[in-house]
């Protein structure tokens, strides 16, 4: 074996720490922002933070839903205070009706171990701690929960919710009982005639009987947060002024970062704490290099948006126009995956509402006169035109990808309309079908 000595030159793309800090920050929001830039003020002695003026960047509005709402990630806690007070409610009112302490300890651990819909999880795998109480105590003590909580609280699943509600509101209604005890997966999947067939009743009855189940909550505890006030902080607001939409960042509230002069001096110095200082200039420096860094990105990819998306801001949702995250970025001369980075997690404030600035990208399908279109609007026809079927003969996917090839000249197949509506959240035909009598 014959040993030698080779020089070979390799390019290696090595990413600095400072490298990832201005990646890091260009996907933060404005609010992480904030808390990002008050955390470096805690580790480096050189930034000193001054406030500026109050200004309000919040916008309010009331959410009928806390599961889902039409703008996400934003910051918000208002569900949590429902679910907790409904909880202090319960067990003041266990209290009133049970005095002994054992009977109060036993409710107290069933109520503040119930989800935020009023269900209770099994208790043997919901902790990592050992139950207090036997089985046979857990048992008695949902008996009694049941009885003084709103209708169907504590139950262990759905259909034992809709059964304690049937119970107490309809204890004459067998056969609805009936129907949610042997049935209830043929009601989910709308088998109206295999229903009627297995009970032998008529479909006039089934649907009586459907709309009694309907009228039932299957979240007990939901009622006492049903409104929810939640509060977005949008990072970039579009306005419309002397008839052309204008926009600012939403950063007023950040703080401005200064140089701690009561520590500058040490930079002059020649020992070991000049060293940590000129460390700590170091990353001052960079931490504004940074900010600035992503703010004019974050401006760059707006002001393309405004002139793309002109139709959006003044129309609405339906008329966004198709454009890539690459369009945009070879706008700008920007890498791809850099608008990425900026416009993650980030809120846009429009004339029409708050949404994901992400919201405003969108891919498109082809037309039959050799235009495009984009994939927004298609999912609002195609929302549109299931709202206006027959409720009795839902379309088919098929159908429908047949109605906008043929009609609308849109180019689409049934795989992808069967992918538009689950994205949309629209059950398949056969879930959507009513009871025909």
């Amino acid at each position: 074996m014959e040993l030698a000595l080779q020089q070979r030159q390799e390019l290696h793309l090595l990413m600095t720490m400072e490298l990832r800090q201005a990646i890091e920050l260009l996907q933060y929001t404005t609010y992480e922002l904030d808390q990002y830039i008050r955390q470096q003020e805690l580790e480096n002695p050189l930034i000193e933070l001054k406030e500026k003026e109050e200004t309000s960047g919040y916008e309010e509005r009331v959410n009928p839903r806390i599961s889902s709402s039409h703008t996400t990630g934003m910051p918000t806690d208002a569900g949590q205070g429902s679910a907790r007070n409904i909880r202090d409610e319960l067990y003041e009112q266990a209290k009133f009706m049970h005095h002994d302490e054992s009977t109060q300890k036993l409710l107290r651990y069933l109520i503040y171990n119930l989800d935020e819909n009023g269900y209770l999880p099994d208790l043997s795998t919901a902790t990592d701690c050992p139950m207090p109480f036997s089985d046979q105590e857990i048992h008695y003590g949902i008996e009694l929960l049941q009885q003084f909580g709103p209708a169907g609280i504590g139950a262990r699943s759905l259909q034992e919710c809709l059964l304690l509600q049937i119970t107490n509101h309809y204890p004459e209604n067998d056969r609805a009982a009936e129907l949610v005890k042997q049935h209830l997966d043929l009601i989910a999947d709308r088998k109206w005639n295999e229903i009627a067939s297995k009970m032998k009743i008529s479909m006039s009855e089934v649907k009586e009987l459907h709309d009694l189940i309907l009228s039932l909550n299957p979240r007990p505890c939901s009622l006492a947060c049903e409104h929810v006030t939640e509060f977005v902080i949008p990072d970039i607001i579009v306005e419309l002024k002397n008839d052309e939409f204008v926009f600012h960042l939403n950063d007023r509230y950040l703080p401005n970062i200064q140089l701690n002069q009561y520590y500058s001096h040490y930079l002059q110095t020649k020992d070991d704490v000049a060293k940590y200082m000129q460390t700590q200039y170091k990353n001052y420096q960079w931490l504004l290099t940074s900010i600035e860094q992503r703010r004019n990105t974050i401006i760059k990819i707006v002001s393309i948006l405004l002139v793309k998306q002109k139709s959006f801001f003044s129309h609405g949702v339906s008329s966004l126009q198709p454009l890539t995250m690459k369009e945009v970025a070879d706008e700008i001369e920007m890498h791809e995956s850099t608008v990425s980075r900026a416009t993650a997690n980030k809120m846009i404030q429009t004339p029409h509402g708050t949404y994901e600035l992400r919201t405003l990208f969108t891919s498109k399908l082809g037309t039959s006169c050799g235009d495009s279109i984009s994939q927004t609007k298609v999912k609002t026809l195609l929302e549109e035109y299931i709202a206006s079927e027959n409720k009795f003969k839902p379309y088919s996917d098929q159908k429908i990808a047949e109605y906008f090839n043929s009609e609308q000249g849109i180019s689409i197949s049934r795989r992808t309309v069967s992918k538009y509506r689950e994205e949309l959240r629209i059950p398949s035909s056969s879930k959507r079908k009513e009871i025909e009598v």
